[in-house]
Formats: C-alpha cells, sequence, structure tokens
C-alpha cells in the first residue's frame, strides 16, 4: 500500500461520510415545503421517510459482511453510484410513493458507508482516534450541510434539485474512484497500518452486550434529534428564524456545523485518556441538557440543542474507537454493520416517535423527556464497560512499519 493510496482513500472515505449524511438529512426538511403539493400533512409526510431509514440500518450488516468478504473499495464504488441514482430517483419523484421508493434507495446504498467505509478508513489510519474524529468532523459537515443545502436549493431552484445536484456529485465521485481502482492508484490492503493485539475474549463479550445497549439508545437519540431539529425550530425560535424556511435551515445548520469540531475533540481524547470515562461523561451532560430542552425557546433553546450535539459529536468517534478495540480486525466491518443496524435500523424508530408525539401534543415536550430517559440508560451501561487504559497506551505508542499490500 502506497502513501498516495493510502491519501485517496482518507478522501474518498471522509467525503462519503460528508455525503452519506448529507443525503439522509435533506428531506427533513424540505418535507417543509411538500404539504401542498403531495396533499399530506407534516407526520404522515414524515412516515414516507421511514423504510429508508430502516433500510439505512438494516442493509449495514449485509453491507458490512460484503465489504469483509468481497471488497471494500467496489463497495465504496456502489455507494457513491448507486446513492446518486437513488437521489435523482427521489428529485424525480411524482407521487408519495415515488417518495417512499427514493427515500428507500437512498437509504439502502447510503446503508454500505458507516461498515464499510469506517472499517476502509481504520485499516489505513496511523492514529485511529484522530481519523475517526476527522471522519467525524466530516460526517457532521455533511449533517449540517444538509439542511442548509435543502434550504438553499429548494428555495431558489424548487424542492427536486435539493435531491438531484446531491446526486450528480455522487456520480461523479463514483466515476473517480472506479477509475483510480482500476489505474492502481488506490490499492487494497492486506492488513491494518497500523495493527492491534487481539482483544480479550470476556472483554469482547461484555463490551458487545453494553455497546448494544448504548449504540441503540445513542442512535434513537440522535435520529430523533436531527429529526425534529427542522420542526421545532420552526415553531420555537420564531424570533431568530423570522418564519422563513431559510432562516429555520440555515440555524439548524448552524448547531450541527459548530458541534462538528467537536468529533475531533473526541478523536483527539480516545487516543489520550480512558475511553470509557470520557464516554461516560459526554452522557452524563446530555440528560439534564434534554430534560430541560422540553421548556425552552428562542436563544437558550438553541444554546441547548448546540450543547446537545456537541456531547454527541464528542462520543461518537469514542464509541467508534471501543468497537475497534473490542473487535478483530478481520471482522471489522461487519462488527460496525451490527452498530449501525442498532444505531440506524432499529433506532429509526425514532423518527416515527416525533411523528407520533407532534401529531398528539402539537410539541416535542414529551419526545425530549423520553430521549433524555434514554440518556440516562446510556449513562447507567457505559459505567459497566471494560477499563481502556492499557489501549490507550497502546494509541500513544510510535505506529509500527506500514504492512504490506496487494
Amino acid at each position: 500500500m502506497t502513501s498516495s493510496s493510502a491519501r485517496w482513500v482518507l478522501f474518498f472515505a471522509n467525503i462519503g461520510h460528508t455525503l452519506t449524511h448529507l443525503l439522509m438529512l435533506l428531506y427533513p426538511t424540505v418535507v417543509l415545503t411538500l404539504g401542498p403539493q403531495f396533499g399530506l400533512g407534516y407526520g404522515a409526510l414524515m412516515w414516507l421517510s421511514v423504510p429508508g431509514l430502516v433500510l439505512y440500518g438494516f442493509a449495514a450488516l449485509p453491507a458490512g459482511w460484503l465489504g469483509d468478504r468481497w471488497s471494500a473499495e467496489r463497495m465504496m464504488v456502489m455507494f457513491f453510484g448507486g446513492s446518486g441514482v437513488a437521489a435523482i430517483v427521489t428529485g424525480l419523484a411524482q407521487t408519495p410513493l415515488g417518495l417512499v421508493i427514493g427515500l428507500g434507495l437512498i437509504g439502502f446504498f447510503g446503508a454500505i458507508y458507516h461498515p464499510v467505509g469506517m472499517a476502509w478508513l481504520v485499516r489505513h489510519a496511523e492514529n485511529r482516534g484522530r481519523m475517526l474524529g476527522w471522519n467525524g468532523v466530516f460526517g457532521s459537515i455533511g449533517v449540517g450541510a444538509g439542511p442548509l443545502a435543502a434550504a438553499s436549493l429548494a428555495t431558489f431552484y424548487g424542492w427536486r434539485a435539493a435531491f438531484i445536484v446531491p446526486g450528480l456529485v455522487c456520480l461523479v465521485l463514483s466515476l473517480a474512484l472506479a477509475l483510480l481502482l482500476r489505474g492502481g492508484s488506490v490499492v487494497a490492503a492486506k492488513t491494518d497500518l497500523r495493527p492491534q493485539s487481539e482483544p480479550d475474549t470476556a472483554d469482547v463479550r461484555r463490551a458487545f452486550y453494553l455497546l448494544s445497549i448504548t449504540m441503540l439508545s445513542t442512535g434513537v437519540v440522535f435520529q430523533a434529534l436531527t429529526t425534529v431539529l427542522p420542526k421545532l425550530f420552526e415553531i420555537r425560535l420564531t424570533d431568530l428564524t423570522a418564519g422563513g424556511l431559510l432562516g429555520t435551515g440555515g440555524l439548524v445548520s448552524a448547531v450541527f456545523i459548530a458541534s462538528a469540531a467537536f468529533q475531533m475533540v473526541g478523536g483527539m481524547l480516545a487516543d489520550r485518556f480512558p475511553m470509557k470515562f470520557v464516554y461516560l461523561l459526554c452522557w452524563v451532560v446530555e440528560v439534564p441538557v434534554l430534560f430541560a430542552a422540553t421548556r425552552l425557546f428562542e436563544l437558550p433553546l438553541f444554546a441547548a440543542s448546540l450543547l446537545c450535539f456537541s456531547m454527541i459529536a464528542i462520543s461518537t468517534p469514542i464509541e467508534n474507537a471501543l468497537l475497534v478495540h473490542y473487535t478483530p480486525s478481520r471482522w471489522r466491518a461487519t462488527a460496525f454493520g451490527a452498530k449501525f443496524l442498532l444505531s440506524l435500523g432499529v433506532s429509526a424508530l425514532g423518527v416515527p416517535l416525533v411523528a407520533v408525539v407532534y401529531d398528539h401534543t402539537g410539541d416535542f415536550i414529551w419526545l425530549f423527556a423520553i430521549l433524555a430517559i434514554l440518556a440516562a440508560v446510556i449513562v447507567a451501561a457505559a459505567s459497566f464497560l471494560p477499563r481502556d487504559r492499557r489501549q490507550n497506551r497502546q494509541n500513544s505508542a510510535p505506529a509500527p512499519l506500514p504492512a504490506a499490500a496487494e
């Protein structure tokens, strides 16, 4: 594996993380404009996105298995190309069924990224915590850019452009990666750039059960918060948004983008301190903030939202580093697939939860109360994770020489 190939891998892995989140978060903003055209209310329109969100998680496990057993590089070509076609199909939809199909395809092909792209990145990373942090920043950029891109394109060019333009970008990247693979500029590595010792079997079992609880719960919290934020800001930040779609999308993006840098903080902390302690601390902070958000409006709500997403941003690369530490390298993409089956698939329940709470109450007070309880569950489960001090000493040790490549 050459240094040039590793750089290309890091580029495509990071830009892929941006695009997968951007594509998945176009609809929660675009949906605010679709009621008159499709003759459906907000809750009903949000239900149309649920199949895609479920596929985004449930298809991750077979995608990860294929990444481990077939080719991570070819799977990434498929991710970019399939996501591009899916976004364009969504932008051309004429009926609610057409939206379901298009959004479903975005979820299906988007499911490739997290298990395959992140395992691909880790294999080529020297400082894993730092690289996972940077990768998280790129993902957060996608989360932040999604609402703003959707609002801008929908405002000036119509809602269809909000899907078609990113779809074309994905197709270009798919072609570029395919050409680099064919030309030998990107090659598949046989082993990790920085190998790690195999984890203890007892710790693997313990971490598996506890991380399953935390990853499912964090997924529900994240899915619900990212879905609800545009509507929440529309009804509770009326002074700040001036009642406009662009103002709402801009403030949502501001929260996501401002919190993005904290992914890098989380990555650096994962390399330097016991990961369990930092992970636990993030969710201890989250519990009272989510409870407080049940009654906040305007600037205090904006500040609470920023703090919520900042804590999630710090915890995300640490959670991924914990998963890498407790997974044998040959099963890494499959392990990431299992994680995202829970955190994106099963946790897609967070989206209908948003719709149900709003349809029955006209607000989101009970939603934030439920999310605060889930954060408390995360704290309880994370407190029983194995200690990881030995791993942190390993992370600070000099990296070995690069391994041989195909």
